[in-house]
């Protein structure tokens, strides 16, 4: 019979991480990932603050900084549609060693993180291994059933705990007991690539459109660009061709204008890729033998971009309030409660206000009405740029979230 102390299901930032941290207090911890290895794109690619201060204490500052990626320093909005550029977060003005938000493949993370993991001996990565149900005894949830989707073959795992990382999709979140909780999204995203030229700016980049919004994310030598379009307008948009749209999102964004130095953007709708944007939370993450962080817990809505370092957080707090619980097996369901206890007015405060800018920002432009009655289309973001000291206020949401998770002390190492 195959056993472990805690098993983990899902590899993503979360999962990750718990194992990680888990793995170096001494607790025998199994993750088991369905795919093969971490390469999907489109992925939030984005590493804020918090989460670079804890890749510092746990000693792979030097091996993060050796990834391939961009540094955003500020953000920027336009002042109505196809308006000037204002910066409204400048995060370089943070204090502190981390004051940009690193832009990294998710892949590139998820492996270090993957590599740095299995040198601990009480540390095992499951890939190609999908969860199909959770194991039940007397009403405690005692492991997993799995399935091998190389060999087709089937086992089962049991563990002592049961974490949930495997994201809005997750297995758990079919337990009624748990309560999901939905709120209503005026959204959906489209994903794709745009060159980038000599001249663009720099940073994070938001636009207006017609019924639509951007947000560009600086990759160096491409854009990673995001257009929100109405709740299930997908298919719609699309009818009405590639070719209007990108018309429409060059209007918005006049800097963007095609020339002999710029490559053309997508191509076809097949490098436009659909997001289903949802936002919810279960009312309880646990039940006894079972916990359930990131966005098994709570989707996140890609306002603000900071779902991925909230998961991180989650699962910061998890390691935190259960190592020694695990290694001594005396984890019960008080210690689980602990942690969502700690991480849910984080979670209660940020979708609020993702609601807010739903409902008074993303929702009125999405149906093109200004989100300002009465006045020009983002007012505040012009207040922001004539009071430099507002601008702090933002960036270090952004930033930070609304607090920060330290690690168990026997996880922390030193750079280099």
């Amino acid at each position: 019979m195959e056993r472990t102390t805690c098993c983990v299901v899902g590899g993503g930032p979360a999962g990750m991480v718990l194992g990680l941290l888990l793995a170096r207090t001494g607790v025998e911890v199994t993750v088991l990932e369905k795919h093969g290895d971490f390469l999907r794109d489109f992925r939030g690619d984005t590493v804020h603050p918090s989460t670079l201060r804890l890749l510092d204490d746990l000693g792979l500052a030097d091996r993060f900084a050796a990834l391939p990626q961009r540094h955003v320093h500020s953000i920027q909005l336009p002042i109505g549609r196809g308006g000037e550029l204002f910066t409204v977060g400048e995060i370089g003005s943070l204090p502190g060693k981390y004051n940009y938000v690193a832009m990294v493949p998710q892949w590139d993370l998820l492996d270090l993180l993957a590599d740095e993991a299995n040198r601990e001996p009480t540390f095992q990565l499951r890939t190609n291994t999908e969860v199909t149900s959770f194991l039940m005894e007397r009403g405690r949830v005692t492991g997993v059933r799995y399935r091998d989707r190389t060999s087709g073959s089937t086992g089962e795992l049991r563990a002592t705990l049961t974490v949930a990382c495997d994201g809005r999709g997750s297995l758990a979140r079919d337990l009624p007991e748990l309560g999901l909780q939905e709120f209503a999204c005026p959204m959906d995203v489209w994903w794709f690539r745009l060159p980038r030229a000599e001249g663009d700016p720099q940073g994070l980049v938001g636009n207006v459109g017609e019924r639509f919004l951007t947000a560009m994310i600086d990759r160096g030598d491409y854009w990673q660009c995001a257009a929100l379009i109405p709740k299930g307008a997908d298919a719609t948009c699309r009818a009405e061709g590639l070719d209007r749209f990108l018309a429409a999102f060059t209007e918005a964004t006049p800097w963007i204008r095609r020339g002999p130095d710029r490559e053309p953007g997508p191509r076809s709708w097949d490098e436009v890729k659909l997001l289903n944007v949802r936002m919810d939370r279960l009312r309880r993450w646990h039940r006894p033998g079972l916990l359930c962080i990131g966005d098994a817990a709570h989707a996140m809505s890609p306002v603000f971009g900071i779902g991925i370092n909230l998961a991180v957080e989650d699962a910061v707090a998890a390691a935190r309030y259960l190592a020694g619980p695990l290694r001594e097996g005396t984890v019960g369901l008080a210690d689980v409660r602990a942690v969502q206890r700690r991480r849910w007015p984080t979670t209660v405060a940020t979708q609020g206000l993702q609601r807010i800018a739903h409902a008074r920002v993303i929702g009125p432009l999405l149906q093109g009405r200004s989100p300002v009655a009465g006045g020009e289309p983002l007012r505040l973001a012009q207040v922001l740029t004539k009071a430099p000291w507002l601008k702090r206020a933002p960036a270090y949401f952004l930033a930070y979230g609304a607090g920060r998770e330290r690690p168990p002390a026997e996880s922390l190492r030193s750079s280099g």
